[in-house]
């Protein structure tokens, strides 16, 4: 007789349906589950950012972040009606992390007068990519939060997080000596 509890799979999906911690089950369109899924999938691609050829200070700033995105995972997928075990609190030191990333990141960059494109660089491109989930993440979660309140936290680091991607793919162009390119409208 095989152990189901060490299996990946429990067939407990397979008409389209999960759980919630606290143990709800809802539809795997319901938009609180495409929230976390979204951050989930921004989560898969700043790891992939992570492991690229990016210098050892920026891994750990990434590093950081997938954490604090694991978290914010966890808050969204809460039942609120259905208390489950502690989950760690928001931390405004997280917001502050962003805020100076960017703001130190900017000192050396050149203005910018100009929209960009992605490119130029594979691990600039990839911010790009982490910058537009993360912003698609922040609509759904907008559009959650107008049918159930969503921890203003979550929102605002979001939000930050977003410029962050974008000012970290300007660095990366600069530190590895590539060219930004600029969005000309002809």
């Amino acid at each position: 007789m095989s152990n189901n509890k060490n299996k990946i799979y429990t067939k407990q999906g397979d008409k389209g349906q999960t759980s919630l911690p606290g143990g709800a089950r809802v539809s795997k369109s319901d938009i609180r589950i495409d929230a976390y899924g979204t951050l989930d999938e921004l989560n898969s691609f700043i790891g992939l950012l992570r492991d690229s050829a990016l210098n050892n200070h920026h891994k750990e700033v990434l590093l950081k972040i997938q954490h604090t995105i694991f978290l914010l995972e966890s808050y969204i997928a809460l039942n609120k009606n259905k208390p489950v075990a502690h989950i760690p609190n928001f931390n405004d030191d997280d917001i502050k992390l962003l805020e100076t990333e960017i703001d130190n990141m900017e000192k050396d960059l050149p203005k910018l007068s100009n929209f960009t494109l992605p490119g130029g660089h594979q691990q600039s491109s990839l911010c790009h990519v982490c910058r537009t989930i993360c912003r698609r993440a922040e609509r759904i979660i907008i559009s959650l939060n107008q049918s159930e309140p969503v921890d203003e936290f979550i929102l605002k680091y979001i939000n930050r997080l977003s410029d962050y991607f974008f000012v970290l793919s300007r660095k990366i162009i600069y530190e590895t000596n590539s060219k930004e390119i600029l969005w000309n409208n002809h």
